[in-house]
């Protein structure tokens, strides 16, 4: 199969290019290269015979055409986005460019170029999104592919949004679709300002590490390498116009994520422990929602997936790729915005 993968130099991206290298596939990847992308995320498949990258821009349109015309790839994983809340609350417009009239332009090439092919069966245009366009959960409960959407911050409007431009091509030009809502990432290549890579690094370094609120917001944390391998799966067995959940089944509080943060790097940096005494509470984010969970049913049901790494086991992981690669994250520390408290508005 040949992916043409938006976004591939970024987190996610970068770890279903490499996955998919792997498993035989060829791989266009196409990526913007802002501020969040990196090339040393895919430096490892770069020389790869099944490997080409296409620096451009989802939003623009004549760069799409010729790409898809150029490469004529299978498929289509969508998942070039704006994603750090924080940054959508001082910037929100850039979320609203990229997010929704990036996939609208990207929604219109595809279709051009699907149409133009005749309309071929095998087909697919997967678009990635999460699972905070469903809102806030309280204590109990999960989100379904059936729950109603209700973002609450710029960024998990413009996805909202997004989701359902996608959903409306399917709809009305039958444009063969596939949509997946994923719970938290972590894993290695996380760009240094979310949450897990600053408590890391921010501890290495003996600084204070924040925590919003009191830190009670939960999320669900799915390691990225189970997620590129969910994702996979669903381009390759999912049904036309159907959306599955991604979660990882490891709920924990942002407070209890730190604590156990903490403790692993004790474990790998005796020197400077305990670094539990560097946790420091700070101004909540305004609109923070209070707690994310995934119903995975439908992808254990239908395609028979579910995550293979427990939490414990990926943030020993994550720490420990983190330690090892001093040299990746030291080369981002100077990106805009890197080290700052946004989104206090």
């Amino acid at each position: 199969m040949k992916l043409l993968v938006t976004g591939g130099a970024g987190f996610i991206g970068s770890a279903v290019v490499r996955l998919a290298i792997a498993r035989g596939h060829e791989v266009i990847n196409l990526d913007a290269l802002t501020y969040a992308a990196c090339l040393a995320n895919v430096a490892s498949v770069a020389d790869h015979p099944g490997y080409v990258f296409e620096h451009a821009d989802i939003r623009d349109a004549a760069a799409m055409d010729r790409i898809l015309a150029k490469h004529r790839p299978d498929a289509i994983l969508h998942l070039a986005a704006e994603s750090h809340v924080d940054r959508s609350i001082d910037a929100p417009g850039v979320f609203i460019e990229t997010n929704v009239t990036g996939t609208y332009t990207l929604l219109q090439a595809a279709r051009r170029y699907w149409e133009g092919a005749g309309r071929p069966e095998g087909f697919r245009f997967h678009h990635v999104s999460t699972d905070e366009v469903f809102g806030s959960l309280g204590q109990t409960g999960q989100f379904t592919e059936d729950t109603p959407y209700a973002p609450n911050s710029p960024y998990s409007a413009s996805k909202a949004a997004s989701d359902h431009l996608v959903r409306a091509w399917g709809e009305t030009f039958g444009l063969p679709i596939l949509m997946t809502n994923c719970s938290n990432n972590y894993g290695p290549y996380h760009f240094p300002e979310k949450l897990i890579p600053v408590v890391i690094l921010n501890a290495l370094a003996g600084r204070p590490i924040p925590v919003y609120g009191d830190g009670s917001n939960v999320r669900d944390w799915l390691y990225v390498e189970d997620h590129a391998d969910a994702l996979l799966t669903v381009l390759d067995r999912g049904t036309v116009g159907r959306s599955y959940n991604i979660g990882g089944e490891n709920e924990l509080s942002n407070l209890e994520l730190v604590r156990r943060l903490c403790a692993i790097l004790d474990e790998l940096r005796p020197e400077t422990a305990p670094h539990d005494r560097l946790i420091t509470f700070v101004t909540d984010r305004p609109g923070h929602d209070a707690r994310y969970a995934i119903d995975p049913a439908r992808m254990r049901s239908e395609l028979g997936w579910r995550p293979s790494v427990t939490v414990d086991e990926g943030l020993r992981r994550t720490v420990a790729w983190y330690l090892a690669h001093e040299d990746w994250w030291r080369a981002l520390q100077d990106r805009d915005g890197v080290g700052d408290r946004l989104g206090k508005a």
